[in-house]
């Protein structure tokens, strides 16, 4: 499916996936300094979920079309 966005729209989705890499990236580093196995779950699930959340966002860009 290919769906057209503005600029503007494509930016945006640019800075989301920009914000989850980043976000990732804390998460799994925090993974490793967290003594409290209940914060490390937290953590566990928050990169699967990121995980998710990019790929999705890289899709959209994929199927994206820009308008002029």
């Amino acid at each position: 499916m290919n769906t057209n966005y503005g600029m503007h729209e494509t930016l945006e989705v640019h800075e989301m996936a920009a914000f989850k890499t980043v976000s990732i990236t804390k998460s799994k580093t925090m993974q490793i300094l967290v003594s409290d196995p209940e914060l490390r779950d937290i953590l566990k699930h928050d990169v699967q979920i990121s995980t998710q959340q990019l790929q999705e966002l890289g899709r959209l860009l994929s199927n994206s079309q820009q308008r002029g």
